[in-house]
């Protein structure tokens, strides 16, 4: 009986040692997110719920940022390994000079809306003539908003743009501006329907504004781990395969990380998200980041078109 004892308790100390010596053997990533965790982030969340992190021999650690604006920085400045970050600010950041590049795409679609009230008095983008529209970031926001107006013979000099800062939907629903730019359509559209309001978006890429992607993962090329960010990019593919094919089972592995976000706004944009997470996170548009430079350029936000190969970096997956 002593000798069993001795046995079993032999073999849960060789379990444990075992476990520890895995755990040292994963290796370490930072990722940090582009804002607070979200629906957005799905994929994520549930990769590392469901251990495929750590099934590519990855440890990564999951930071939200606490300034949306500094996670190109760290990534840049070599203090993380990966971003969440969004194409059409990548566009600007290498013009400015920062050491970044696409490794993979997170949300393959648009998410940004110029948003009204259904029921209000635009019913279409042209009746914005002489109204106030709100933003919360000049630069690309400005672009995409001259793009949309122009498609339809409205000049920016046409409409008074007023900062609302973050307060995107309230603004609308408080009659402040009628109309923003910058709006998530899978977030202010649900927030709207939850406070009793119906908003209209129109969808910047139907109005003008060359289709791109929202959310992607950057990473310093000169730092850059590519075996790691290959298995992180494996990770991610699982994760976005389960989700796709478990959405409730998905959600309630994502929504169970938190309490704050178990509630309808959360639930709700889950489902407005789910169809526009990247299957293939490691595969890039050329094209589609070939069209966004043209727009930029003759956006006049930038004076010359960055080559592609200064954007973006592929890795290879396979393995």
């Amino acid at each position: 009986m002593l000798s069993m004892k001795k046995l079993l308790l032999g073999a849960a100390f060789s379990a444990l040692a075992f476990s520890a010596q895995a755990a040292e053997d994963l290796k370490k990533q930072t990722l940090i997110l582009d804002w607070f965790i979200n629906p957005d982030h799905g994929p994520i969340i549930v990769a590392q719920e469901k251990g495929y992190f750590a099934d590519e021999g990855l440890e990564i650690e999951i930071v939200p940022p606490a300034d949306p604006a500094d996670p190109p920085k760290l990534v840049a400045a070599g203090k993380a390994d990966l971003a969440v970050s969004y194409q059409p600010d990548l566009h600007l950041q290498v013009q400015e000079g920062l050491p970044l590049k696409w490794v993979g795409t997170l949300v393959a679609t648009p998410l940004n809306c110029l948003l009204t009230l259904k029921d209000g008095p635009i019913q279409s983008v042209a009746d914005l003539k002489g109204k106030k529209i709100g933003f919360s970031v000049s630069g690309v926001e400005t672009a995409v908003l001259h793009a949309i107006l122009s498609n339809h013979g409205v000049s920016v000099d046409d409409v008074e743009l007023v900062n609302v800062n973050w307060s995107l939907s309230p603004s609308v629903m408080s009659g402040q501006v009628d109309a923003v730019i910058g709006a998530f359509r899978n977030f202010e559209l649900n927030q709207m329907e939850i406070d009793g309001v119906e908003g209209r978006c129109f969808y910047v890429e139907e109005e003008g504004v060359p289709t791109y992607d929202e959310l992607i993962y950057i990473a310093n090329p000169e730092t850059m781990d590519r075996d790691a960010v290959a298995a992180f990019l494996r990770a991610i593919e699982k994760a976005t395969r389960f989700i796709v094919n478990h959405p409730q089972e998905s959600w309630e592995i994502f929504s169970g990380t938190s309490k704050e976000l178990q509630d309808e706004l959360n639930s709700k944009a889950w489902v407005d998200t789910l169809p526009r997470f990247a299957l293939r996170p490691a595969a890039f548009d050329k094209g589609r980041y070939e069209d966004f430079e043209i727009f930029l350029k003759e956006s006049g936000l930038t004076k010359n078109i960055t080559p592609i190969e200064k954007l973006a970096v592929e890795v290879s997956t396979d393995g």
